[in-house]
């Protein structure tokens, strides 16, 4: 969608505050010997509390409030009953609607202590993400998105997960425009004020690629390897990103 009132930006922000906050408190509960489902739990809780609905569950019927992934689980994951192990990355992603307007965010976590290589990853997608929301003005290629989270992902030698994309979201969980991670040169759309993006990238070692588990919503890293993603909501503007979800 694209913004152009001043209410429909306050229930964006107010949608947004809501997936930040449960985002942060399932966060905050990652810890070896916790199940995804008790997270998702959390997760549930506190969205019925704000008065909020799980947008997967309301959009895509999807067994769960939120989606959790762990290890080579890159996205999409179901919240299951197996304890989180020391040292695993877990993405948690956080979407929701209410009043009729749609917040996502998401990122990875570390469970406990984690190697060096792990953390790195975790640093530098985050940085990716943010670097790209910010270059993301009015009036610039959208593929600008794509270049930066490309040039981050070769600087530290990681591979972008083809087909795991952002989008536009406000009126719907998922709306056009797609927002690559892949740099396509031909791709001649522009950014327009007011428009309502997310940008996620997936970066990975190894794998390039996924592949659907036999549960018909996890998306596993097909050739193995550790995987991460962060993503924020926000809107496009002359200059800097109005973020919905920080």
């Amino acid at each position: 969608m694209t913004v152009n009132d001043v209410d429909s930006l306050k229930k964006l922000q107010e949608i947004g505050a809501i997936c930040r906050d449960v985002l942060r408190e399932m966060g905050a509960a990652v810890r070896p010997g916790v199940t995804p489902r008790e997270l998702d739990m959390i997760g549930g809780r506190m969205l019925a509390e704000r008065g909020a609905q799980s947008a997967p569950m309301l959009a895509y019927d999807f067994p769960g409030f939120t989606c959790i992934s762990v290890e080579t689980a890159i996205a999409h994951g179901i919240p299951d009953d197996v304890p989180l192990q020391e040292g695993q990355l877990v993405n948690i992603d956080v979407s929701a609607e209410k009043d009729g307007f749609f917040g996502d965010t998401g990122a990875s976590f570390a469970v406990g202590e984690i190697s060096v290589e792990r953390q790195k990853l975790l640093d530098v997608t985050q940085t990716a993400q943010r670097k790209a929301m910010y270059a993301a003005k009015a009036g610039e290629p959208i593929n600008i998105i794509a270049k930066v989270v490309e040039r981050e992902a070769k600087k530290h030698g990681y591979n972008i997960i083809e087909g795991l994309n952002g989008h536009g979201v406000g009126a719907w969980i998922h709306e056009e425009p797609t927002v690559s991670n892949k740099y396509y040169p031909s791709d001649r759309k522009r950014l327009v004020e007011g428009q309502v993006l997310t940008i996620e990238p997936f970066l990975a070692t190894k794998s390039r690629s996924y592949a659907e588990d036999d549960d018909g919503w996890t998306l596993r890293l097909a050739n193995g390897g550790i995987g991460a993603q962060f993503e924020h909501s926000f809107v496009v503007t002359k200059g800097a990103p109005i973020i919905l979800t920080a």
